[in-house]
């Protein structure tokens, strides 16, 4: 049901890349919801950082296509400018004028959530007052989905979609692809109280690692993932015991949701498994590569403003292997007071993020 022509006029959209499109659409709907305001007083404190694993994946096939049918003189000028990753913050910056740092990673599955915390180190040292941050994707294309495939990453319960995705169970067989965008807008807390900021949660919390291990398949000791829980735990200033709800990296491949599980119980201990909720939304949401630290964030924030967590659906046989409480189908009221978002991606990078409950 995405229109980009409801927000963008034809020419424009023509000229932009399908994972701008995304980031353009969340990030108006974010901006209004803040009631942030860019003009020339703030313009130079307002930045953008918004992420993407590829990148406009249907702008490399379309336009290689063309090349090969028709010579390079049918080559869209505009392939460029809507093809790299950082034209997502590009486009964001100019369309809201925000004139602050611009930026954007390439961190595969952990891109989203890098570019939210590099937006929190940000503010932290007074580079800006507020960033428009998260991820953005559009992956789904045919190239896209037969390199996954080939590399055995994609569920193949093609007779049954909608159960394909499904974190921690047993019987998961690999991750879907989705696609969109999340995006938060992370202001500075004394800036966004002034001005009677609706606030969602405060971020509290930032770790960053890497694997060095393989390039697609996690530690099997989860010595990344512990690692960058351990280093946002510790730059958060909390203890393990604190946090109530862990918003998983949770792709539904064997590897990973085996491993994240191990990690999980290795940082918090019995905590994991006495009051420590797990869920991944990756069950609900597909796995929308870079985009999804964006908006596992989201889901996060909520999950704190909301007092509901989210579930992890599709779990209906538990893995000996994996044996914590995950939230199983159904969203669950609780009221907690600080939740962790994880994201880890290709390459061993991984990103962890710290939400706490706001509270005036």
């Amino acid at each position: 049901d995405f229109d980009a022509l409801s927000f963008l006029d034809k020419k424009e959209a023509r000229r932009m890349g399908a994972f701008t499109h995304f980031a353009l659409a969340a990030s108006d709907e974010a901006m209004k919801d803040s009631g942030l305001v860019v003009g020339e007083s703030n313009a130079e404190m307002v930045g953008t950082y918004i992420s993407s694993g590829i990148g406009d994946f249907w702008a490399i096939e379309r336009e290689h296509e063309k090349l090969l049918n028709s010579g390079p003189d049918r080559v869209s000028p505009f392939f460029i400018v809507s093809a790299i990753v950082n034209l997502a913050a590009g486009n964001v910056s100019i369309r809201h004028g925000a004139k602050g740092p611009n930026s954007a990673t390439a961190t595969a599955c952990s891109a989203g959530a890098h570019a939210i915390g590099d937006s929190f180190r940000l503010i932290e040292r007074g580079d800006a007052d507020a960033m428009i941050c998260g991820g953005a994707e559009s992956a789904i294309t045919p190239m896209s989905v037969a390199g996954f495939a080939s590399m055995r990453a994609l569920s193949t319960r093609n007779d049954d979609p909608k159960r394909a995705s499904r974190p921690f169970d047993l019987e998961r067989d690999g991750f879907v692809i989705g696609e969109g965008a999340g995006i938060l807008i992370l202001e500075e807390l004394e800036s966004a109280k002034a001005r009677g900021a609706k606030i969602y949660a405060e971020i509290v919390g930032y770790g960053m690692s890497g694997d060095a291990f393989h390039v697609t398949m996690p530690d099997e000791t989860g010595s990344g993932a512990k690692r960058v829980m351990r280093r946002a735990i510790k730059d958060a200033g909390i203890e393990p015991e604190q946090i109530g709800y862990v918003n998983a990296h949770g792709t539904s491949t064997p590897y990973n949701d085996k491993f994240e599980s191990l990690a999980i119980k290795e940082v918090f201990g019995d905590h994991a498994k006495n009051g420590l909720a797990v869920s991944s939304t990756k069950s609900m949401t597909g796995h929308a590569l870079g985009a999804a630290g964006g908006i596992e964030a989201v889901f996060s924030v909520l999950a704190l403003k909301e007092k509901k967590i989210p579930p992890t659906i599709n779990y209906e046989f538990p893995d000996p292997e994996c044996d914590l409480d995950y939230v199983p189908n159904v969203a669950r009221d609780a009221e907690v007071e600080y939740v962790l978002s994880n994201s880890f991606g290709f390459g061993g990078t991984n990103a962890c993020l710290i939400f706490k409950r706001y509270e005036q």
